[in-house]
């Protein structure tokens, strides 16, 4: 990251209480698949299990993305919408001890405040129960003009009514001439594709995981682009995605493929991340990967929420993509080493440090020479 004056940051999406249930691998089967990137909990019915610890904690991408950037020294808002219940008052007082502004936070009595539970064991990679409640419900007049008036305006995933917003926030954010950064659920891209792709022009740079940028590729094909393209040279085992590329649907398409038309749909920067393989991004100076770094890991979510939220507001104070990348992996890697979406979340000064010291390698490919 750059030593830049302090960036103003907006972040639009939900807001959630998280309650993590820890179990011991030897009280609940895990069952995994061999044809496919997937395993399962099983839970026999009727049977009360034992947990190890049963906690509640803060959390959903909006609330994940703002406590990252404040700690990273931004100046930040979100745009929330949450109940009136006691769960929204465990939220507002988490926004306050993070100095995060609650003042574009909008409240409904119609439903509660949204709600999580996940249940880790095994590979700690938990499985998530959701009720997603006020986080739907956001309107027209929920969206101020002068909230958008940031450097940056980070926009998470959005669901039912508050996707239907998505075209409105995007060009108040660029009315008032944010850098927009956009990392959207699955949900969103699956049930709303057709105004997502019409809305790629509003976005500066777009952060999705492997299975959300694979649920693009036939809008893509769709739209005509070339599902093959170049490959990208000497890619690695822990670069597999480089070599099976992206597929969902019945069509495949291969990773720069992919890349270039995101990119020539309107995002100049493309981020895709991909669990414990690290992450690819591209940029006007080519596609370039990071790796992950070495772990003990407590839970994996909020993971992506970490790595997105780093890399979009390194991108928007000044950074290069590599040095982005880096401080994405560290960020995240600090997460992951929690059992909660925010305990690990670092401030500017000790990610700088980490980054000096332990920087992960970025291999990069020249787009003209793939």
């Amino acid at each position: 990251m750059t030593d830049t004056p302090e960036i103003s940051v907006l972040t639009v999406g939900g807001a959630m209480i998280d309650t993590i249930v820890s179990i011991h691998a030897d009280r609940i089967e895990q069952m995994r698949m061999t044809n496919a990137h997937a395993s399962y909990l099983l839970v026999e019915a009727g049977r009360k299990v034992e947990a190890q610890s049963i906690e509640q904690f803060i959390g959903g991408g909006a609330v994940n993305a703002a406590v990252s950037m404040a700690r990273l020294g931004g100046r930040v808002a979100t745009l929330v919408k949450l109940g009136t219940d006691l769960n929204a008052a465990k939220i507002l007082e988490r926004l306050n001890e993070e100095g995060i502004s609650p003042d574009f936070i909008a409240r409904t009595d119609h439903m509660a405040t949204g709600s999580a539970v996940m249940i880790s064991s095994h590979d700690r990679n938990a499985a998530i129960f959701t009720a997603r409640g006020s986080n739907t419900l956001l309107v027209e007049a929920d969206l101020q003009d002068d909230a958008f008036a940031r450097n940056l305006v980070y926009v998470t995933g959005l669901s039912n009514d508050s996707a239907d917003r998505f075209p409105a926030i995007l060009a108040k954010a660029r009315a008032a001439g944010a850098f927009v950064a956009c990392n959207p659920g699955i949900r969103q891209l699956s049930s709303r594709a057709q105004p997502f792709f019409a809305n790629l022009p509003n976005i500066d740079l777009l952060s999705v995981n492997r299975v959300e940028a694979a649920q693009m590729v036939p809008g893509l094909i769709a739209k005509g682009y070339d599902a093959d393209g170049p490959a990208l040279p000497g890619a690695t085992p822990d670069q597999e995605l480089a070599a099976l590329g992206l597929e969902a649907g019945g069509f495949r398409m291969g990773l720069a493929a992919f890349m270039a038309a995101i990119r020539d749909c309107g995002p100049k920067t493309v981020l895709v991340t991909d669990g414990g393989f690290g992450a690819f991004a591209a940029d006007a100076n080519g596609i370039h990967h990071c790796g992950t770094v070495p772990v003990t890991v407590a839970g994996t979510a909020g993971a992506g929420d970490a790595y997105a939220s780093t890399f979009s507001f390194s991108v928007a104070n000044g950074a290069s993509t590599p040095d982005a990348m880096r401080a994405a992996a560290l960020n995240a890697a600090s997460v992951i080493s929690q059992i909660d979406t925010q305990g690990g979340l670092l401030d500017a000064k000790t990610l700088a440090n980490r980054v000096a010291e332990s920087g992960p390698a970025v291999r990069s490919w020249d787009m003209n020479a793939v």
